[in-house]
């Protein structure tokens, strides 16, 4: 399995949703503010988003219940991004090939890696369809997020699973060093 990297500078977060468009933008939003697995996000129609404020699911890949709040810019992106025409029960990522069929994670992960690469953040990390719940999960910890919550939003089961997800690196160790002298 091939270790993919959480974004962890908001300036390249901006650079890598500017490099993306319609579907994939929306796709890039949905997974940097939901904690939803590519999986689950795949999944979605456009009535579970479109006018909603929540979101409740069972996991495709645990089976475990999840209920989202879709937040602000979840709800903007779909009120700009969803196409007028679309209907509540379409494919909210439809396959380019044929719109009857989601686009599948293959696809998913090789527009993400175009969108890294457009960037120009593709040197940086290494990005995969997992980098943007990685991404959310970093950032809210970053934020102040307290980790038993954080490890409830992302259902996992135990703190190091949680731990190790977020990427700490050194350069986090030792701001833990700086950032308070007594």
């Amino acid at each position: 399995m091939n270790i993919v990297n959480p974004i962890k500078e908001i300036a390249d977060i901006q650079k890598f949703v500017n490099a993306t468009h319609g579907r994939d933008q929306l796709l890039v939003r949905i997974g940097l503010n939901s904690s939803l697995r590519i999986s689950d996000i795949l999944a979605l129609k456009v009535g579970d988003v479109r006018n909603q404020t929540r979101y409740i699911t069972r996991e495709q890949k645990t089976g475990k219940r999840k209920e989202i709040k879709w937040n602000a810019a979840v709800q903007n992106a779909a009120a700009e991004l969803i196409p007028e025409d679309a209907q509540d029960g379409d494919w909210l990522f439809p396959s380019k090939r044929d719109a009857s069929k989601a686009l599948d994670r293959t696809n998913a992960n090789r527009l993400l890696k175009a969108a890294a690469k457009r960037s120009g953040i593709d040197k940086r990390y290494n990005i995969g369809t997992h980098s943007l719940r990685k991404t959310f999960a970093y950032h809210r910890y970053i934020n102040g997020m307290e980790l038993p919550l954080l490890m409830k939003m992302l259902n996992h089961s135990n703190f190091n699973e949680t731990l190790a997800y977020l990427g700490i690196e050194q350069s986090n160790i030792d701001a833990g060093y700086d950032d308070l002298c007594l």
